[in-house]
C-alpha cells in the first residue's frame, strides 16, 4: 500500500465538525484547545456550535477547517502510525498538509491561515466564483477566453472531470453563464464566497502573505507536498513558500495533483477534515484508487481498518 493524506477545502465546513472526534480522542481535543489558545478566540465553539453564518465567514472558516483537519490527523496518528508517500490539501487545506509534512508547526499555520483569511475577506476587489458542472476544462477555458480578458475571468479550480470552478468579476461571470449552458453545462452555480479567489484579481494579497510568511519558522518537508499551483511534489521549504504565495492568485490544479500521486504509485488516499469532498473528487479522477474520509469516530475506525498494519512510505 502507498498512502497519500489529503486535507479538506473551504466549502467543507459544517456546524458540529470535529466535536465527536474531540469527545472520543484526547489528541483531537488537545488540538482544538491549542487552536483556541493560539488565536485567542474559541475555534472549538465556532466549529461545534456555529452559528452557520459565523462559521461560513471566511475569517472563521479557514482557521476552523485547518483545526478540524489537524484534529483528524492527530486522532488517526493516535490510533496507528502512518507514513504517507505524499500529502496534499485543496486551497486552504494545503496549510494543513504543510503541518502534516513538518514544514510548519500547527500554531504557525494557524496564524498564517488567520492572516490569509482576513486578507481575503477584507480585499476590496469584488468579483466571485462559479462552479461549472458537466463541461471539461478545455471547453470551459475556451469559453472563458472568448468572453473575458485574462484579468477578468479565469479557471480557478480544476476539481474533477465535469467540475470546474471559474473566478472573476461579477460582470464576466454573468456574461459567461449562457455560453456555458449553450455548450452543454448542466449547471453554473455561483459560490458563496466574498471575492474572486484563485484569480489574478487576488494578486495584491501575495505581498502581504509573504510578509506574514517571513515571521514564521519553516522547515524542509519530510514528506513531499504536492503543490496546488504546479501539481509537483516539493520538499524544499523555500520553494514551498514561493508556491504558497502564488496559490491565492493561481488555479488549484487538483486533477493533475491526484493524477501525479497516482502515477507515483499511490493507491490509497485518506481525507482528513470535514466532509468528504476530496474523496468524491478522487473517485471521479481516478476511480481505481481507494479512498476514505476521517471526520468522526466511525470514519476514523473505518480508515484504521482499511490501513491495517502500519503503512510504509513507498512510491514507484
Amino acid at each position: 500500500m502507498s498512502l497519500a493524506l489529503l486535507f479538506s477545502p473551504q466549502g467543507s465546513q459544517a456546524v458540529g465538525m470535529g466535536r465527536d472526534l474531540a469527545d472520543a480522542s484526547p489528541a483531537a481535543r488537545a488540538t482544538f484547545d491549542e487552536a483556541d489558545a493560539t488565536l485567542g478566540w474559541s475555534i472549538s465553539d465556532a466549529c461545534w456550535n456555529g452559528p452557520e453564518a459565523f462559521l461560513n465567514d471566511t475569517r472563521q472558516t479557514q482557521p476552523c477547517l485547518l483545526t478540524a483537519s489537524i484534529a483528524a490527523l492527530r486522532a488517526l496518528e493516535e490510533r496507528r502510525p502512518v507514513a504517507p508517500a505524499f500529502v496534499a490539501g485543496h486551497s486552504v487545506g494545503e496549510y494543513a498538509a504543510l503541518v502534516a509534512a513538518g514544514v510548519l508547526r500547527f500554531d504557525a499555520a494557524l496564524r498564517l491561515v488567520a492572516r490569509r483569511a482576513a486578507l481575503m475577506a477584507d480585499a476590496d476587489i469584488g468579483g466571485g466564483m462559479a462552479a461549472v458542472i458537466g463541461l471539461d476544462r478545455a471547453t470551459v477555458e475556451n469559453i472563458v477566453d472568448a468572453v473575458g480578458r485574462p484579468t477578468d475571468l479565469v479557471v480557478a479550480n480544476d476539481n474533477a472531470p465535469g467540475q470546474v470552478v471559474i473566478s472573476g468579476t461579477h460582470e464576466a461571470l454573468a456574461a459567461v453563464e449562457e455560453p456555458m449552458k449553450g455548450a452543454g453545462a448542466r449547471r453554473v452555480i455561483r459560490l458563496p464566497v466574498s471575492g474572486a479567489f484563485h484569480s489574478p484579481l487576488m494578486a495584491s494579497l501575495a505581498g502581504a502573505l509573504h510578509e506574514a510568511f517571513a515571521a514564521e519558522v519553516w522547515a524542509d518537508a519530510h514528506v513531499p507536498v504536492v503543490s496546488n499551483v504546479t501539481a509537483e511534489p516539493i520538499t524544499d521549504a523555500k520553494r514551498i513558500r514561493a508556491m504558497l504565495g502564488e496559490q491565492v492568485r493561481s488555479p488549484v490544479e487538483w486533477v493533475r495533483s491526484v493524477e501525479r500521486m497516482r502515477d507515483e504509485g499511490v493507491d490509497t488516499m485518506i481525507e482528513l477534515g470535514s466532509g468528504a469532498a476530496l474523496v468524491g473528487m478522487v473517485r471521479r479522477i481516478a476511480p481505481e484508487l481507494r479512498g476514505r474520509a476521517v471526520n468522526d469516530p466511525a470514519t476514523l475506525a473505518a480508515a484504521v481498518e482499511l490501513l491495517g498494519s502500519p503503512v510504509e512510505a513507498t512510491a514507484s
